[in-house]
């Protein structure tokens, strides 16, 4: 039996969010945001201002404050979400971490940082592979406790394959540290002898990310419950959006409970989480705004300084789901219908952003943004610019999910293209923080509009300057789009909601 007051636990991770629609994912994209092995990746969350994202950190705090334990550093990789991974570099992370896992055996447990929305080039369900491989490497008694998105699309392999599957519970994503810290008392309970059990349900509904807020609206309603019914036999809930960009036979809104001992509380739990869901399906529709109408109401408030001040956010573009961050569609439209007063970030040209380091602060040119197209959606678009400002991009987080967190952007330019000043930058990220227009010296209260590249992380670092009724969701053109009937599924379980008419779905005992 393990010495629960004093246990090994190996720490190890794969976590990114594959849109099968965008380019290949590399390792040197791995490589450029976190990869770390062995006691690195420890030294790191223990770190003031950690590269990788809070789980980790939150997870060896909690394991530190609650009594003597030996973290082992295996592997982690981390980077921003993009298009299906490289299958050669995630068949290299396995063989690093089955090569690191044995090498540190016996652990008493393990904890893994994932995302669950993961693809490969040759692989639907990376993240499961990666568990079972887990499972088999220290056995069947080990406890492995699971951190995920709520992106994650779950897989029954997922599932059994660990002992506690935790997922966030917020959205914008402002919990993962708390996640972290849930599955290490996850871990402290099973070495004193908890033996959970698990259950899953998935549903036909595949929402629109723009119809997964946790603030209010049906799929809130369903985390709500859940919370509200935890008792002292549940041990965890996790209602799970999916990503629908993946294009996987597991994609779909799913419910996950894992009972402390109980499975039939487990089942019963998870029936009325998804029974609540399926009530509540006509709300997994995505309501967005015109681009026409979008521009007149940038005008009005650029005219009128008594109106609220408006954020638009250019879901369709979204770098934190695989977007480019570089379709000109509202740069365009703001620029030429006159908008003034208007802040546009992030955009994400390199060379653009070299350009104008090259020619220096003050200096006027003229702009060609995506001379290096990647994608349909990257149309070249040229303007008359002046350069503003200048940094190298590197920079720490201040609110939402990038807080506190060691950025570095590469270097970014902040160029005047008529009433709109744009923040271009060199390494590709979501518009979340406020810190990419402030470190940038721009002033983000002082604008009358503000063009954010993100689907909804950015609501949780702009909420200081922006409530829910100031925020505009533009429909657009991009690899992001809520709009899931613009795209061509091939590997979706259909029917499903909202793409098809005539959808059923019945209780059935969960898995």
């Amino acid at each position: 039996m393990p010495d629960p007051s004093s246990p090994r636990v190996a720490l190890l991770g794969f976590s990114i969010e594959c849109n099968k629609f965008a380019p290949v994912a590399t390792k040197a994209h791995f490589l450029a945001r976190t990869y770390l092995e062995g006691d690195a990746s420890v030294e790191d969350a223990r770190s003031a201002t950690p590269r990788m994202l809070p789980e980790t950190p939150g997870f060896i705090a909690a394991m530190d404050a609650s009594g003597a334990w030996t973290p082992v550093g295996v592997a982690l990789a981390m980077t921003e979400p993009n298009g299906p991974v490289e299958h050669g570099f995630f068949v290299e992370l396995l063989d690093t971490i089955e090569r690191r896992l044995r090498a540190a055996l016996p652990v008493d447990a393990v904890y893994i940082c994932s995302h669950g929305a993961g693809l490969t080039t040759e692989e639907d369900d990376p993240d499961g592979v990666l568990f079972e491989r887990v499972r088999k490497i220290v056995g069947p008694g080990v406890p492995v406790a699971a951190t995920l998105d709520l992106h994650a699309n779950v897989s029954e392999r997922m599932v059994q394959s660990v002992d506690v599957f935790i997922g966030y519970r917020t959205n914008p994503h402002l919990d993962m540290r708390e996640r972290g810290a849930e599955a290490a008392a996850a871990i402290r309970e099973m070495l004193a002898g908890v033996k959970p059990q698990r259950t899953f349900i998935r549903l036909p509904i595949v929402p629109p990310t723009v119809t997964l807020l946790t603030a209010a609206g049906p799929y809130a309603e369903m985390i709500e419950l859940g919370q509200r019914r935890m008792t002292s036999k549940i041990m965890n809930v996790s209602a799970m959006g999916g990503f629908a960009f993946a294009d996987t036979s597991e994609c779909g809104l799913s419910v996950v409970v894992t009972a402390r001992r109980d499975k039939q509380a487990a089942e019963a739990l998870a029936r009325e989480i998804a029974e609540l869901g399926w009530a509540n399906r006509t709300r997994f529709y995505p309501r967005l705004t015109s681009l026409d109408e979008a521009v007149a109401k940038a005008l009005a408030v650029g005219r009128n300084a008594s109106l609220p001040a408006l954020a638009f956010a250019d879901v369709a573009d979204n770098p934190g789901g695989g977007g480019r961050g570089n379709t000109i569609f509202l740069l365009r439209a703001f620029h030429e219908g006159g908008v003034e007063h208007a802040l546009l970030g992030v955009f994400y040209d390199p060379d653009l952003a070299a350009e104008a380091h090259r020619r220096g602060v003050g200096t006027r040119f003229e702009a060609e943004f995506n001379r290096s197209e990647t994608t349909r959606f990257s149309e070249p678009y040229t303007a008359p610019a002046a350069v503003v400002a200048l940094t190298d991009g590197n920079c720490v987080g201040r609110r939402g999910i990038y807080s506190g967190l060691r950025l570095e952007l590469g270097p970014c330019a902040a160029l005047r293209v008529g009433g709109v000043t744009v923040v271009v930058i060199s390494h590709r990220v979501q518009c979340a923080d406020p810190i990419f227009f402030e470190m940038m010296g721009l002033d983000i209260g002082r604008a009358r509009s503000v063009v954010v590249k993100s689907r909804g992380h950015f609501r949780g670092g702009f909420d200081e300057f922006f409530g829910a009724e100031q925020i505009v969701e533009v429909d657009l053109p991009g690899l992001t789009s809520p709009m899931l009937n613009r795209f061509t599924w091939t590997r979706l379980p259909r029917p499903v909601i909202p793409l098809d008419e005539g959808v059923e779905w019945r209780p059935v005992r969960p898995g």
